[in-house]
């Protein structure tokens, strides 16, 4: 059952704007934290002035690839909810976990079976589970039936190359949460009709469960 959506990628003032005052927010908005290949990375020094808003009924997540001690320490004051955390193990979460306080998203990148079985490692140590592609950077694509009998008793968010023309309905039985960035942009750039068209679809499909 979908439950919310998160919007990833956000590195401009007028976008977050947009979104925080949108009548349907997303639960989730998510910054390229330390991931400098991404086109929507946001140097930490901007991150201070962008975060500087009311959130309102949204959590901001940081999104980090395999973080050291020194963007963990750069970030620590600022207004994240939630860490969404890649190419960590276990431990190194439940370090990051215990000492910043933060709420964890663990980011499972998924090409087969036995990469969605890995989830059952985290178990101790996470509060969201994100499913995606291997793209990073890239929107890349993987087969979301793949994650489909999965039987979590945590939230579970997916992404993965979602367009905003997808149809909703094929995900309600797969995912509590879908995590959307390349899909909302024009040519790289995120484009606010296509963020107010995919936020009025995603209640609307609320709204129908």
């Amino acid at each position: 059952m979908i439950k919310g959506s998160k919007i990833c990628g956000i590195s401009d003032q007028d976008t977050l704007n947009f979104i925080i005052n949108h009548p349907y927010p997303p639960q989730f908005i998510g910054f390229i934290c330390n991931y400098k290949k991404s086109s929507r990375f946001v140097e930490v020094e901007k991150l201070h002035e962008l975060l500087k808003l009311d959130k309102k009924k949204s959590s901001f997540v940081a999104v980090l690839v395999k973080p050291d001690q020194e963007i963990l320490e750069k970030i620590k004051l600022l207004p994240f909810d939630y860490y969404q955390i890649y190419d960590c193990s276990p431990e190194e979460i439940r370090m990051i976990k215990k000492k910043y306080k933060k709420k964890i998203i663990t980011a499972l990148t998924i090409k087969d079976k036995k990469d969605v079985e890995k989830y059952q490692l985290f178990l101790e140590v996470t509060d969201i589970y994100l499913f995606d592609s291997k793209g990073y950077e890239k929107s890349m694509s993987f087969d979301h039936k793949l994650i489909e009998g999965i039987k979590i008793k945590k939230p579970l968010m997916i992404a993965g190359n979602i367009q905003m023309n997808d149809n909703l309905e094929n995900y309600k039985k797969i995912a509590d949460i879908i995590d959307i960035s390349g899909g909302l942009e024009t040519s790289g750039v995120k484009d606010k009709s296509k963020i107010d068209v995919f936020l009025n679809k995603v209640e609307q499909v609320q709204n129908e469960t």
